[in-house]
């Protein structure tokens, strides 16, 4: 019997008592489950029991870091049926059509292979917040009609996602066909990753896939429980791209390694910042954040965003700054207003010259150009979070400068990858997503992914290899 632990805190490699196994147990947050096999796995700190005994256990600490995992490209399809969490969670328009298609393109190639090897993809999705209601406006047929327009084939459609009604629909498909589940949010068991409710999700399905990175960060019944019932789990092509891209940007990059991040607040981003210490060459900082960190230096920050109970945090974040190898940046000038709304007065100070009565609300033009000639030598960039406020024309210059950049570094042979959520939608809006090596769908998941931490998700593809099957 092996025990599988995350960020136990143990990392002798001889082994301990059984008492002390109890402990890392008892004070581990972040317990797995137990497998059978000694394994490796990616982008974590991971310990492995290797044997247990009534007075001994063996316990390796993993290293090497290397994923043990199954992809969309083990699996024989022909003949199965298989459920595939997909991430369709898509804005609609008033009048309930898809506004943005760009998550159901992204999943066209799982289900194309598992089609076009003679399976029949079961698919399933959240789509907003209905908070376990059926709501209407939230359904997913909108995109049901999308997917089948896209595909170029029928795209059956269920009025649930389990019941008698839905086992009898994932019964009569046959080999190629495509089913959509409906809003699996509609019932508040997913979230609560119920038994009852996954069980019921996996019947009738032979295999499972995950192609929702996006949700991969949640244990919910259709990411972590509904895998309980399957033999084989197994990742979607651009899940395997996520992991690919985020994964090898933290654990091989090519260097300079860069990490750009922005966004309102410090807390958001302090577990990235720490666990990008001495990984990153640099790390160049933006966004509302900046002005806890200015504040922790005594710096007059007018009426800026601030985090007053993150001061004494952001000092500990400069000072680790000072005693590492890598070289943490911070704003030399920012963008002031006289209101937080468009169309207010605007100038630029120096970051310590910030007058009382206004508030920050983008970096400078020196600091633009100033982590400009930083990423003009990066061979590997990775930015989560814009550097001002984009969503207001007159406060975007920050973000979008620096978006253009990266364009062109891409073109010059960088690896690029925007963390999701708001950096993603900016590069969108400012229309350069194409031209970035990859812009990550999952917001949420690619900052959980960025701290180190194991996404439920992810780790199932691990588990259900070795256990089995």
């Amino acid at each position: 019997m092996g025990v599988l632990l995350q960020n136990s805190g143990y990392s002798q490699e001889n082994g301990c008592d059984v008492d002390t196994l109890k402990k890392i147990t008892t004070e581990n947050t972040e317990y797995i489950c137990f497998v059978p096999f000694k394994f490796k796995i990616t982008l974590c700190s991971l310990w492995f029991i290797d044997s247990l005994s009534n007075d001994h256990i063996t316990i390796t600490h993993i290293q090497d870091k290397t994923m043990a995992k199954l992809t969309i490209d083990d699996l024989q399809f022909k003949g199965k049926n298989v459920l595939v969490r997909v991430d369709f969670n898509v804005p609609l328009t008033e009048d309930l059509q898809v506004r943005d298609d760009l998550r159901i393109k992204a999943s066209l190639p799982t289900i194309k292979k598992i089609i076009g090897d003679g399976g029949r993809a079961i698919l399933c999705s959240h789509l907003g917040r209905p908070k376990g209601q059926r709501v209407d406006s939230m359904s997913l047929k909108p995109v049901a009609k999308r997917l089948q327009n896209l595909l170029g084939k029928e795209v059956k459609f269920a009025p649930d996602c389990i019941g008698p009604e839905v086992l009898n629909l994932k019964k009569s498909l046959k080999n190629g066909d495509v089913l959509l589940l409906e809003n699996l949010r509609f019932h508040p068991e997913e979230e609560k990753n119920d038994t009852t409710f996954s069980k019921l999700l996996a019947e009738g399905c032979n295999l499972y896939v995950n192609d929702a990175f996006g949700s991969a960060h949640r244990a919910h019944a259709s990411t972590e429980g509904a895998t309980n019932y399957f033999d084989q789990c197994a990742s979607g092509y651009l899940m395997q791209k996520e992991l690919e891209y985020l994964g090898g940007a933290l654990e091989n990059p090519t260097r300079p390694f860069v990490t750009i991040l922005g966004g309102a607040k410090i807390s958001g981003k302090i577990d990235v910042i720490s666990n990008l210490l001495g990984k990153a060459d640099y790390l160049l900082i933006g966004g509302g954040m900046i002005f806890t960190f200015f504040k922790a230096q005594g710096m007059e920050i007018g009426k800026s965003l601030l985090e007053e109970d993150r001061v004494e945090m952001a000092k500990e974040v400069l000072n680790k700054a000072k005693d590492g190898a890598f070289k943490l940046v911070l704003p030399e000038d920012v963008l002031v207003a006289d209101k937080f709304e468009a169309g207010a007065n605007t100038k630029t100070v120096n970051v310590d010259s910030i007058p009382a009565e206004w508030l920050g609300v983008d970096i400078g033009p020196q600091t633009i150009k100033k982590f400009i000639q930083i990423l003009s030598n990066a061979k590997t960039i990775v930015w989560n979070g814009p550097m001002g406020v984009f969503e207001i024309p007159e406060f975007a210059k920050g973000t979008e400068e620096i978006a253009k950049y990266l364009a062109m570094a891409t073109e010059k042979g960088a690896t690029t990858v925007i963390g999701g959520g708001d950096s993603a939608a900016a590069v969108k809006k400012i229309g350069i997503a194409n031209k970035l090596s990859h812009v990550s769908t999952g917001g949420g998941a690619s900052l959980e992914f960025l701290e180190g931490k194991i996404l439920p998700g992810v780790a199932i593809f691990c588990l259900c290899l070795l256990c089995g099957t």
